[in-house]
């Protein structure tokens, strides 16, 4: 594995946050997290997909302040593009065994922006330094979900809500890279494959030799709830395979097959293929985790340190 280390100062800290946080208050907190995810990973694999993108769908609600976890009506937890995420039962774990090795010590919302990078590593994927020192949010409204980026929208779109964090073009390329492992399901894409966009066709874009392979997966009229692969042939691996099915009109959502058909946004995903493909992808994936991970980090009395993830103390 590649230890993302020569990172300037500027990408490894922000608001509040630096590498090795706790490294005199709870010397133990990322071992313990990353043994945690370890564990739970080895019982189901499905955790790590779902621990990435609870990080993600986190720091674009209200920063990266673990509001996501709270529990209650109306709470983000409950809107419909967090009803898939799984992962929840890790946080808990790895709140609970902290609060016994240093209690009030560690937010909800370092364990989830580490418990992200973890589920990386743990998929054979890269390693990077982690900085923490975030608090956590005292707001969870289900209402604020509404600004996610959505998997039909353009790319142009996408750009505006990633710019609004301040990511860039290759910051979004490279972040939803993180669907080379986890899964969709039959009904987030299916409409690609029979009757797209009204013409009683397959959405152009799909290499016509895979179209049956998809619709042998998700029938016209089966479950939609069924879950399929985000990158075929390597869903397990975190790897760059998924940008190799982008190119060859393999991707599964249509906004991952926007990044290739997009001029803007293939040049980045073209860095991401060849030989130094995995490289650059490995590099930059990271930095752009480490800069999302600073998103609207609340420090002080904007923030708490939560007793108990999943409520406000």
């Amino acid at each position: 594995m590649m230890l993302i280390l020569a990172m300037g100062a500027a990408l490894v800290q922000g608001q509040g946050t630096r590498v090795g946080f706790y490294s005199e208050t709870c010397p133990s907190a990322e071992s313990i997290v990353r043994s945690t995810v370890e564990s739970h990973f080895q019982r189901n694999p499905a955790i790590a997909p779902g621990l990435l993108r609870m990080h993600f769908h986190d720091c674009f609600v209200q920063g990266c302040d673990a509001s996501i976890l709270i529990d209650g009506p109306n709470t983000e937890k409950t809107a419909v593009p967090n009803l898939s995420i799984g992962g929840y039962e890790v946080i808990d774990d790895v709140k609970t065994q902290l609060e016994a090795a240093c209690p009030g010590v560690v937010s909800c919302a370092d364990i989830v922006a580490l418990a992200a990078r973890d589920s990386v590593v743990v998929t054979r994927g890269i390693n990077w330094q982690v900085p923490t020192g975030r608090r956590d949010g005292r707001v969870s409204l289900a209402a604020d979900t509404s600004g996610l980026p959505d998997f039909r929208e353009s790319i142009d779109r996408h750009k505006e809500q990633f710019d609004a964090f301040g990511l860039n073009t290759q910051d979004l390329v490279a972040l939803v890279g993180a669907h080379t492992i986890g899964t969709t399901a039959c009904q987030l894409f299916r409409y690609r494959l029979y009757d797209f966009n009204g013409t009683t066709a397959p959405d152009p874009t799909i290499d016509p030799a895979f179209v049956p392979q998809l619709q042998a997966l998700c029938p016209q009229n089966g479950d939609g709830s069924r879950r399929v692969d985000l990158d075929t042939g390597s869903g397990d691996r975190f790897d760059t395979s998924f940008f190799t099915n982008l190119r060859d009109g393999r991707g599964i959502l249509e906004s991952d097959q926007k990044l290739w058909t997009d001029g803007s946004t293939r040049a980045v995903v073209q860095r991401y293929l060849g030989a130094t493909g995995s490289q650059n992808f490995n590099v930059e994936f990271a930095r752009s985790m480490v800069k999302m991970s600073n998103i609207g980090v609340k420090s002080g009395t904007n923030g708490e340190i939560r007793s108990v993830c999943t409520a406000i103390n």
